[in-house]
């Protein structure tokens, strides 16, 4: 939460985050799927309750916060979240209409069926990202000039998040953003650290950029009169 305070402080109105579920049905905004890289404990997050992951610190000071305290911690912030496991599309579902926060959150997920199984059970349309698969094929029929084949698969999704490069293939091109642009996608990139690369990536076109350094980038927005947003 330190982290997510700290970026709305600067003035950012859209957090991203990645959410997995406890073993007794909690959404947590983590991750790995193990515990050790980043906090005391240790094993699979998902074999632990709530609870016992209550008792862990994130680099030994913080913890674990649940999807839930981020919602209600700040109710004019958008939430950008990816979904990393199938069993946390209900709890989602369930948080999102309780908040009644359908108009800021995007779900997201490298896999289309659990992005999907959160907007089947949100009544109305909920904003949304697509999986690897459809980004992978969006990119290729792009490149072709034939997206538009893929509309019966876009139903429900606003944006293509990507990172700018996959090995050596360059994504985010400018044909890549004109042909989502004209099939009213948005482009997300992740994860940009370098100010030079945000500088470029606006200067492109690009409609949000994901990064760690807020700081750095709140800095780049300064630079063209755009920020603060308080």
């Amino acid at each position: 939460m330190a982290a997510f305070r700290a970026a709305v402080e600067l003035g950012f109105r859209y957090l991203e985050l990645d959410v997995r579920t406890s073993r007794d049905g909690v959404l947590m905004v983590f991750h790995d799927e193990t515990l050790e890289r980043t906090t005391d404990g240790s094993g699979r997050l998902g074999d632990h309750t709530a609870a016992e992951l209550g008792a862990f610190r994130v680099a030994g000071t913080e913890p674990i916060p649940t999807f839930e305290e981020l919602l209600a911690a700040w109710p004019d912030v958008h939430l950008n979240v990816d979904l990393k496991d199938a069993a946390g599309a209900e709890p989602m579902a369930r948080l999102i209409e309780q908040y009644g926060a359908r108009d800021r959150v995007l779900v997201a997920s490298f896999s289309d069926a659990r992005r999907r199984a959160v907007q089947r059970r949100v009544p109305g349309p909920l904003a949304a990202s697509p999986g690897a698969p459809l980004v992978a094929a969006f990119t290729l029929l792009s490149a072709l000039g034939l997206q538009r084949l893929l509309r019966p698969w876009l139903r429900g999704v606003v944006a293509l998040q990507v990172p700018e490069r996959s090995g050596r293939l360059p994504l985010v091109t400018p044909r890549f953003l004109a042909h989502a642009h004209s099939e009213g996608l948005h482009v997300h990139v992740w994860v940009v650290d370098e100010p030079g690369d945000m500088r470029r990536l606006i200067d492109l076109g690009v409609d949000g950029i994901m990064t760690d350094r807020a700081d750095l980038l709140a800095g780049v927005l300064a630079e063209r009169g755009a920020w603060p947003q308080r």
